[in-house]
């Protein structure tokens, strides 16, 4: 997801893309752990999403 896409999201639903990335980054966690981990690459997707995530939510906070 887009920094363009995410700014177009309301305050809530970028809270629910947060959850919802932090739950399956925890799962995916556990797989690596388990030696059950496809794509190690996904975990660093979901790192970045949801520091993406963070940074806009901090903008609209600055902003107001």
């Amino acid at each position: 997801m887009k920094v363009n896409e995410i700014r177009n999201l309301t305050t809530e639903e970028i809270n629910a893309k947060i959850k919802e990335s932090k739950e399956e980054l925890f799962n995916l966690r556990f797989q690596q752990a388990t030696g059950n981990l496809e794509k190690p690459s996904r975990i660093r997707d979901l790192r970045h999403q949801v520091a993406r995530l963070k940074t806009v939510l901090r903008e609209r906070e600055m902003s107001k």
